[in-house]
């Protein structure tokens, strides 16, 4: 049985300082060098999990923006993606208008790659998010609310309180057009509601590498609410134990914490390569 391992990154693989530890990194990088065929799926683009995987062997494609691209981490080359449709766009922008919320939204503009967001629409979140992201090339301020929306768009997130964003979740989780999530930030108090094309999950997408590196069986990790798809299309699927209540449901078995190596030292006992 050829395995495909898949994690998760924050609260999963990253400990509670977002980063892997040296043992966790020695170990996945030994197995690894051995034949495990290990990648991870995130919500964070490959910028971002680039910083938090530095020293991290992959020898297969990575799952970013919670599935909505499929990369090849050693060349950036975006091997699957999705994107909205024009009609699929306007829907979600008459939606944000309607509850006067500003959300970040990520498009390729020129063929270029940019996080676009209002300036002085920044409310707590936004400004933490962006605050850890000066060094990031992608970050384009705007003033224009006519630009906010230009280019190939294939991802919003609004940040806000429950009670904010829960009006927008309903309206589009309920849209066949859309995947749409409402977690709360980890760590934090604040919630997130990220918005994406219907076909881009974390279990698409995995289905996809399954078959591009002819794997008979996946084996998961997680802790959050947009684990879920992945979880189910797994054939085991572990969470660790800061998971949600929601994902430990699903899963093979509970393990250990993200802060205690708990993928790494799963690997190290349990793999099949």
């Amino acid at each position: 049985m050829k395995t495909l391992y898949v994690t998760d990154l924050d609260g999963t693989l990253l400990n509670t300082q977002d980063k892997i530890s040296e043992y966790s990194l020695k170990v996945i990088n030994d197995l690894v060098e051995k034949g495990l065929l290990f990648t991870y799926a995130t919500a964070r683009s490959l910028v971002s999990a680039s910083v938090v995987t530095k020293g991290l062997s992959t020898k297969i494609p990575v799952i970013a923006y919670n599935g909505a691209f499929i990369i090849d981490p050693s060349s950036g080359t975006i091997l699957s993606s999705n994107f909205f449709d024009n009609e699929e766009k306007q829907y979600i922008i008459d939606v944000l208008e309607k509850f006067d919320i500003f959300p970040l939204v990520y498009a390729f503009i020129d063929e270029i790659e940019k996080v676009s967001w209002m300036q002085n629409k920044e409310n707590e979140g936004i400004r933490r998010y962006l605050s850890g992201r000066q060094w990031d090339k992608r970050m384009n301020i705007l003033r224009n609310l006519d630009d906010l929306y230009k280019g190939n768009i294939f991802y919003f997130t609004c940040i806000g309180e429950k009670e904010e964003l829960l009006p927008i979740y309903n309206l589009l989780s309920q849209n066949e057009h859309y995947n749409c999530t409402l977690q709360q930030e980890l760590y934090r108090e604040e919630y997130w509601c990220e918005i994406m094309p219907r076909a881009a999950t974390k279990a698409n997408a995995i289905n996809k590498l399954k078959t591009i590196w002819k794997c008979d069986k996946v084996i998961s990790f997680g802790d959050a609410i947009n684990d879920i798809p992945m979880f189910t299309i797994s054939n085991e699927c572990y969470a660790v134990s800061n998971a949600v209540p929601e994902l430990k449901a699903l899963a093979t078995q509970i393990i250990p914490s993200n802060d205690a190596d708990a993928v790494a030292n799963w690997l190290l006992t349990n793999h099949r390569i």
